[in-house]
């Protein structure tokens, strides 16, 4: 199997075999397209994304258990809703042993209420309960801070590019790309209720480094195909872009597979064995991000880079070259052919009258 898989990039890398990525982008687009609007539209007919409080503000209570005793949310849940009728309270557990309450913003009095309820319902000393408060305020400078990170991150990545391949239209395929990422991994997360959490950010900003760095990969061995002195009279522009795609693609699978393995493990491992709601957030934000961004670098990056370059005018005249030196060749190949079938076939005329 790895012998054959080997086998396979080898045929890609030569030209022997080849997967038209850029001749088919019309239906990778059209693909994309769907995910977007999936992912825009499915958060909102949810209500909206979920965001922790660290984001909206809020109280938290957070009760640990012994082991063997009862573990289960609808009594947190019963209890909130007994103490404030009016309060909708999130319940999640962390762990083995520990059970998490989030509630708007409360003062003192009902933060003693609450914690008083969730220790009599489980049966557990009010000291068991940790009270925590973050202020509407806190939670608002968290946001821009995220906001002002992400821009910052897209502009300082788009110059990089833009200097590191000497040409804005690798730069602006790339972060159409990244953007693409970004719209479907938060869409994911909308769709399926995850909260978004301070880790969950930090997961985003880095997929986006993941991603530019599979871009970069497979960008440079396109930048390597079209130079002028690799450009040649067998390949149009377009089919050179596709050449250095299909030379990557197994490397960028392999890369793939690679970073979503222990990716995978800690996301196993935080979200089911240790409850860990950080390791979760950040490692599902990781493992959806991996997933997408080597999706939108061979289908959304290098088409999108081959359909920014091809409307140049010294592009369209090399191209048009090779079209007609490639026709003028499959004429002759066929007036060959032609004159092969009709010596053949004299030769046979001749030993029948013999």
């Amino acid at each position: 199997m790895a012998r054959s898989f080997a086998d396979f990039g080898n045929a890609l890398y030569t030209g022997e075999k080849s997967i038209n990525f850029i001749g088919r982008r019309k239906t990778w687009y059209l693909v994309s397209v769907i995910l977007i609007i999936i992912s825009i539209a499915g958060p909102m007919l949810r209500g909206g994304f979920t965001f922790g409080i660290e984001f909206t503000g809020g109280s938290q209570f957070q009760v640990h258990l012994s082991e063997g005793q009862d573990r289960d949310p609808a009594v947190a849940e019963a209890a909130v809703s007994e103490a404030l009728p009016n309060s909708a309270p999130r319940v999640s557990q962390l762990g083995p042993t520990d059970i998490r309450v989030q509630t708007e913003a409360l003062n003192d009095s009902e933060n003693r209420k609450v914690a008083a309820a969730i220790a009599d319902s489980y049966g557990v000393s009010v000291d068991e309960v940790t009270t925590s408060y973050i202020g509407p305020a806190w939670g608002k400078d968290i946001t821009r801070q995220a906001i002002i990170a992400l821009f910052v991150f897209i502009l300082f990545a788009a110059l990089v590019m833009a200097l590191y391949f000497r040409t804005w239209k690798m730069s602006i395929a790339a972060i159409i790309a990244l953007l693409h990422d970004l719209v479907v991994t938060a869409g994911i997360y909308g769709i399926s209720g995850f909260e978004i959490t301070p880790a969950a950010m930090i997961g985003f900003l880095t997929i986006l480094g993941y991603s530019l760095y599979d871009t970069v990969v497979v960008f440079d061995k396109i930048r390597e195909n079209t130079v002028p002195g690799e450009l040649n009279d067998r390949r149009t522009f377009a089919e050179s872009v596709n050449l250095g795609v299909n030379q990557t693609l197994v490397r960028s699978i392999n890369t793939s597979i690679v970073a979503l393995l222990p990716v995978g493990s800690i996301l196993f491992i935080g979200a089911f064995v240790l409850g860990a709601g950080t390791l979760r957030d950040i490692s599902l934000a990781l493992f959806i991000g991996i997933l997408v961004g080597a999706y939108s670098t061979i289908f959304i990056a290098a088409p999108a880079y081959a359909q920014l370059r091809e409307g140049e005018e010294g592009i369209k005249k090399r191209d048009a070259k090779v079209l007609r030196t490639r026709s003028r060749a499959n004429a002759a190949g066929a007036d060959t052919d032609d004159t092969e079938v009709e010596t053949t076939a004299t030769s046979e005329l001749g030993k029948s009258a013999r």
